[in-house]
């Protein structure tokens, strides 16, 4: 049997890693700045992440949600007191996508409500409402073409105000977007969101799928804007690497036996994991390091001729190029051992590395992509 051909694959396969370095079978070194989409957030094998995780292997890696886990009462604790929302109540799942659908889901038990409003170049995942909910027909079917999806501009206030009524059950916005190009929602943007949802009854979903758990230099990219919303839907960095999701949920939404399920979401391991993650964070001040590095990266980044702009925020940032960067990307791996990451424009260069990024990797990464640039 051969694997389902739907990955286009650069010819590397990563044997071990650690810190913000991967290693293939022959032993070639490659700096990490795209961390597996910004799954990788305390760096690779952090030994408290590793410990953590094989001592809960040791004892009891799962069982279902039929019976209590005391690891997840302690990962919502640890969550909320970090995330600033121990208010909120926390449904934990497997991935970005469920974190979605569930949210979603949420909102229309919620409000009895049909419709979603959702804004161009978003990217919420691949499965039944997350990828309708996508700005990407590519990745659509037959079956996700219907009238529940309103889609417009970014940061277009005019049109948020026509569109936005009490037949919206949700809004889904990503507190930046990723996949998109790395382009911020602006405070006014989000503030007038905030207002027109309280307005018509509307919940509204903070998309920190990839932008949550410290990567912008606060703990959620929203928290930059100072509001606060209904749900919020989190995985990525969350579990450096090991499957978890979640929806923060706002006390107001009461939950109701077998309104939402899951067999493998909080699983002890996955807790654990979680746990692991966020104790290194908050020891390590990764939050701060993220601000405080993405700072010095972003001028760095600026002062390359050939990037016309630079977007984001901490380490969640864009470069753009006045090319396309396909060939850019092949010689950054094959030539310069650099992992990067690519958009939906074809112009810009992603960039996700770990929280725990020092300025010495951001040196040498910059002297990898200016090298890469001269190649092309």
């Amino acid at each position: 049997m051969d694997n389902f051909n739907v990955y286009p694959l650069f010819d590397v396969a990563p044997v071990k890693a650690a810190g913000s370095y991967v290693y293939n079978q022959e032993g070639t070194e490659f700096l990490d700045f795209y961390g597996g989409h910004a799954v990788i957030s305390i760096g690779h094998g952090h030994p408290h992440y590793l410990d953590k995780l094989s001592k809960q292997a040791s004892s009891i890696g799962f069982y279902s949600n039929s019976i209590v886990n005391p690891l997840q009462k302690a990962y919502a604790k640890k969550l909320g007191e970090m995330s600033g929302y121990e208010d909120y109540q926390l449904f934990l799942v497997n991935s970005g996508a469920e974190a979605i659908e569930n949210a979603i889901k949420l909102a229309a038990f919620h409000n009895q409500r049909k419709k979603i409003l959702v804004f161009e170049k978003g990217f919420h995942g691949r499965t039944s409402m997350a990828v309708q909910a996508t700005d990407n027909p590519n990745i659509q079917t037959s079956l996700d073409n219907n009238d529940r999806i309103i889609r417009i501009p970014l940061n277009d206030t005019e049109q948020l105000s026509e569109v936005l009524n009490d037949e919206i059950s949700c809004v889904i916005v990503e507190g930046i977007q990723g996949v998109g190009g790395i382009n911020v929602p602006s405070s006014d943007f989000l503030s007038l969101l905030r207002e027109k949802c309280d307005a018509c009854g509307a919940l509204l979903i903070l998309d920190e799928i990839q932008s949550g758990f410290g990567r912008t230099g606060k703990f959620f990219a929203h928290q930059h804007s100072g509001i606060k919303p209904d749900l919020i839907t989190v995985a990525k960095g969350m579990g450096n690497g090991f499957p978890i999701g979640g929806v923060l949920i706002n006390p107001k939404i009461e939950p109701r036996f077998g309104m939402l399920g899951t067999t493998f979401g909080g699983n002890h391991l996955a807790c654990a994991a979680g746990l692991a993650v966020l104790e290194v964070i908050e020891k390590e001040n990764l939050i701060e390091n993220a601000f405080e590095k993405g700072e010095i990266l972003r001028s760095e980044l600026e002062s390359i001729d050939q990037i016309k702009e630079v977007r984001g925020n901490g380490l969640m940032l864009a470069a753009d190029f006045d090319y396309p960067i396909k060939s850019l990307r092949k010689d950054l791996v094959y030539q310069q051992h650099l992992f990067t990451g690519a958009s939906s424009n074809p112009h810009t260069l992603r960039l996700l590395p770990p929280l725990s990024i020092t300025e010495k990797e951001i040196d040498l990464f910059i002297q990898k992509l200016k090298d890469g640039i001269a190649q092309v």
